[in-house]
């Protein structure tokens, strides 16, 4: 053990040093040179020098010696008190002891560490350990302040060395990168779930070694608790916090921040680094209250957290994408990139987001600053390759798919997308590739075993298709698998290639429509069809017909929302697309954050697109609720109902019992423009200035609503599509797809084919029944089918009987 006159030897070596005049005493300015030197990893501020200057002068005035300040006596009492560590101080300063005061070769400063520790031997044969938290721990914003908390962090080194060795060889720890250490620049410790899957290790935590190092930690804690202040404490515990972190022990480090942020509440750091912890262990909701708690203590902090702010911003987007709100993350990500204009990963996230909401042209911009700032980020490069595909830039789209590779040789979302866009250019062959080399990197990847299938086939190599089919099945049972090998089947029986294939026979000829005639008053028109069946497409994406139509009432009522003026003068309750999008996670709330993602994707494409017409990022939430009526759950009569109370709720019509006619009307061709925009487009042209101050009862809506040529008729088609469409018809095979028909049965009265709803709307038939005018019968099931049947043989043979003696 060191002896006190080792240790007198080490102050008078410091005092010395400092001591610039040589008048026997440190004055303040000399005590400050001190201070700032033995603490290299703290940036002080001058009003932190002075209050550190003020608490030493007076706790230690009887060692004060006039103006020449605090004597060697002093300074050596203030070690013995445990306001600083001889050790580390001499260390820090570079000093070293003459060879006399070593002893069998091992100098005194060893001597004392290895006795200041019940973990003292492996301490001293560990010299390299703070290099590993040297790139967080000494930053001058967020790093270690006390001297104690560096023993803490020694300790806890040593602790999860011992943890990791004893599992090591029960073959317990997987992936173990923890000798991998990097500065983490920015956001990279929240990371996507790809990069933290990579490199994490993952520790057993449910045996008996676990457990021991869990009690030890608690000690740690406990010590860090017993600190001398409040501020050490907390200093203690965010150490421990991060070093956890730093080794994958997310849930042991979530508790230190907790502790943190109890001590000091209104700090960033705490709230930060739990957010973060939080979203790594999947709880993305909590995530984003810690998140949101440190954005509200860094602005409420002024300049002393700007550092810190953009950094809040990327993460609490990350969190609210993992609960799928694409829209509200886009806004933290915007202020991200406002705040450090080459913050370049944010400007990628903000580039994903906008085009995982199919804001495509915004989403090219973002994407390629990110590049241009940093030409190495695969992923920017591949999410830009997505966005140029959606807007039909296919050859640059390739170009940046292989960029993509080029730089990440196995990056999944890369090589799958360029598949993906090879089989839309009918590039068959090349696509196949692409899914061969995702099952490479991914072998149970089932979607790419089952796109490789389909580009095989649009390639002739049918055999290799249904080898595919068969290891697709093998991954997962679902019914898409089924109707696909069926297809398969029906392909091979009647050796029909894909349209245009050049190899073999077209599969269908493409007939205008007035030469589809309909018998019978129950078969739907073709054009109505379509119609319906692209509404009823947009229903399945976004689930809003599980969303009954009393959600969105009780949502109406709920919602306060003032009043504001649109650029055409007409009070509305507008609010902000990402408020909205909280809106609608209220009222899906049942569907998971990727489902959710892809149902906001397409209200954005489809309603927002024409409700914010001037795209001022706001959006008429009575109109919108009217809007979605219409193709929520519900009867008929229930969802005209919430329409029109939607637009009761409206400024214009507030306070009234009905609605202004022309507010009926512009909701109406809002209708058509949104669902049947192939008419709507020129109708909302014709609507502005268009003033009509008449009132609208209920029963005179629903007569403007249910109108044939100028309302909303096509909702008893959607209606049909929403009770039978899941309606599966023995073995009949369409006979242009030939897939199982599934929904309504077209059945041709002359040649005798059958057609399913899609390839009925799109007007195709098969090659070999060229006629001038096609008639359809339309059955919603095969029981209407075998009924139809049974009654054409009764009349069949009633008028081939003789007649009657």
């Amino acid at each position: 053990m060191t002896t006190r006159g080792s240790r007198s030897e080490k102050v008078k070596r410091i005092f010395q040093q400092f001591d610039a005049n040589r008048d026997g005493g440190l004055n303040r300015e000399e005590m400050a040179a001190l201070v700032v030197a033995v603490n290299p990893r703290v940036k002080f501020s001058e009003e932190q020098i002075s209050a550190i200057l003020d608490e030493v002068f007076r706790t230690y005035g009887e060692f004060i010696d006039g103006e020449k300040g605090l004597t060697f006596d002093g300074l050596l009492r203030t070690y013995d008190d445990g306001a600083g560590d001889v050790d580390r101080d001499f260390d820090a300063l570079g000093l070293e002891l003459k060879p006399s005061e070593e002893k069998n070769g091992i100098s005194l400063a060893a001597e004392e560490a290895a006795s200041s520790s019940s973990i003292a031997d492996e301490r001293v044969m560990e010299p390299h350990k703070k290099q590993r938290t040297v790139a967080w721990a000494s930053s001058p914003n967020h790093g270690i302040v006390f001297d104690d908390t560096w023993k803490l962090v020694d300790d806890l080194e040593i602790l999860i060395k011992r943890l990791k060795s004893k599992q090591s060889k029960d073959g317990k720890v997987k992936n173990d990168n923890s000798d991998v250490y990097s500065d983490p620049g920015w956001s990279r410790e929240l990371g996507p779930s790809v990069e933290i899957t990579e490199k994490m290790v993952i520790w057993e935590e449910s045996g008996h070694d676990y457990a021991v190092f869990v009690k030890e930690l608690g000690v740690l804690r406990s010590r860090a608790d017993g600190a001398r202040s409040r501020e050490e404490a907390f200093d203690g515990h965010m150490a421990i916090g991060r070093v956890l972190y730093e080794h994958y022990l997310f849930k042991e480090a979530l508790v230190s921040f907790k502790r943190a942020c109890e001590l000091q509440p209104t700090d960033v750091r705490p709230h930060f680094r739990a957010g973060n912890c939080l979203y790594v262990l999947g709880r993305h909701t909590e995530a984003k209250g810690e998140f949101l708690l440190a954005l509200e203590a860094a602005e409420a902090g002024g300049n002393q957290w700007a550092y810190l702010l953009p950094q809040i911003h990327v993460n609490l987007g990350i969190a609210l994408e993992g609960e799928g709100m694409l829209i509200s993350a886009c806004e933290h990500y915007r202020e991200a990139a406002i705040l450090c204009p080459t913050h370049f990963r944010a400007l990628k996230l903000l580039g994903s987001a906008l085009f995982g909401v199919g804001e495509y042209k915004a989403a090219i911009k973002a994407l390629e600053e990110a590049i241009y700032m940093k030409n190495d980020y695969a992923d920017a490069h591949c999410d830009l390759a997505s966005a140029l595909h959606a807007v039909g830039d296919d050859d640059n789209a390739i170009k940046e798919f292989q960029k993509a590779i080029d730089l990440k040789p196995g990056h999944i979302d890369a090589l799958y997308n360029l598949g993906g866009l090879y089989m839309d250019m009918g590039r068959y062959q090349r696509a196949s590739e692409m899914y061969t080399r995702v099952l490479g990197v991914w072998p149970n990847h089932w979607r790419a075993q089952l796109n490789k299938a389909v580009s095989l086939l649009g390639a002739g190599e049918t055999d290799e298709a249904k080898k595919a089919l068969k290891e697709a099945l093998k991954m997962t049972n679902r019914v898409e698998l089924h109707d696909a090998i069926s297809h398969l089947k029906q392909l091979q029986k009647k050796k029909l290639k894909g349209n245009g294939s050049g190899n073999g026979e077209e599969a269908y000829m493409t007939v205008e429509p007035s030469k589809f005639k309909t018998v019978g008053e129950k078969t739907t028109l073709r054009p109505e069809l379509a119609v319906a069946l692209d509404i009823r497409a947009f229903q399945r994406i976004t689930r809003l017909n599980r969303c009954e139509v009393e959600l969105i009432k009780k949502q109406m009522n709920e919602s306060d929302v003032p009043d504001s003026y649109s650029g055409i003068g007409i009070p509305e309750k507008s609010i902000r697309k990402a408020s909205l999008e909280g809106v609608l996670r209220k009222l899906l709330n049942f569907l998971k954050p990727e489902t959710f993602t892809g149902a906001v994707k397409a209200v954005n494409q489809k309603i927002l697109s024409v409700l914010d017409d001037r795209e001022s990022g706001r959006v008429d939430l009575g109109m919108f609720f009217a809007v979605l009526s219409p193709i929520c759950g519900g009867s008929p009569d229930k969802r005209k109902r919430l329409a029109y109370d939607a637009l009761l709720w409206r400024p214009v019509n507030e306070g009234s019992t009905q609605i202004l006619k022309s507010d009926a009307l512009r909701y109406i061709k809002l209708l058509r423009a949104i669902y049947i925009p192939s008419h709507g487009i020129s109708e909302m042209l014709e609507i502005h200035g268009e003033m009509d101050n008449s009132m609208v009862s209920l029963t005179e809506f629903n007569a403007m609503f249910d109108d044939q040529e100028w309302g909303f008729g096509i909702m008893s088609t959607l209606l049909k599509l929403e009770t039978g469409d899941r309606t599966r018809h023995g073995r009949h095979v369409c006979s242009t797809c030939r897939y199982p028909i599934i929904g309504s049965r077209f059945k041709e009265m002359k040649s005798h084919f059958s057609l399913c709803s899609q390839c009925y709307s799109e007007g195709k038939v098969p090659p070999t029944c060229k006629q001038e005018e096609y008639r359809f019968k339309e059955y919603a099931s095969e029981s209407e089918a075998v009924k139809d049947k049974c009654m054409w043989f009764s009349l069949h043979s009633k008028g081939s009987s003789p007649p009657a003696p």
